[in-house]
């Protein structure tokens, strides 16, 4: 059983990594964006199932690239040059998955060991920050 789910995890993995690439190559930045949050969650997915499989590089690459996708679609929506108070449609979507992202870090974190609680929780906190940001930007700064 273990073993299958290890060969699962590895088929996987490359997968995942190919929905990050697909998201990078898309030209529309707000759909980037879009894509990069859903492949986000996939990897939250995959950071549970590589936990659960005891594969602890595959978990730390999950994680990882869960704060690289969060970032990417961020960076995405600052580079639409868009005002987001005036037109908050995928930022305020990117807002709500933040905000979705943050809470299943959360319950990954209770689910691991102690150990291996620090990674996610640095993720976390990198993906609270950029969801600070989107409400900042959304809400419309004081200058």
């Amino acid at each position: 059983m273990r073993a299958a789910v290890l060969l699962l995890a590895f088929c996987l993995a490359p997968a995942c990594r190919a929905d990050l690439a697909a998201a990078k190559a898309e030209p529309n930045l707000e759909k980037r964006s879009e894509k990069a949050l859903e492949n986000a969650s996939l990897q939250i997915d995959a950071a549970r199932k590589a936990w659960q499989a005891a594969d602890a590089k595959a978990f730390q690459a999950a994680v990882a690239e869960v704060q690289e996708s969060a970032e990417l679609s961020y960076d995405s929506l600052r580079a639409t040059g868009k005002n987001p108070s005036k037109r908050p449609k995928y930022f305020k979507r990117a807002e709500l998955k933040m905000r979705e992202l943050i809470r299943r870090l959360d319950g990954l974190k209770q689910e691991v060991d102690y150990d291996s609680r620090d990674p996610v929780e640095q993720v976390k906190v990198r993906i609270q920050e950029l969801h600070e940001e989107l409400l900042l930007d959304i809400m419309g700064r004081k200058r």
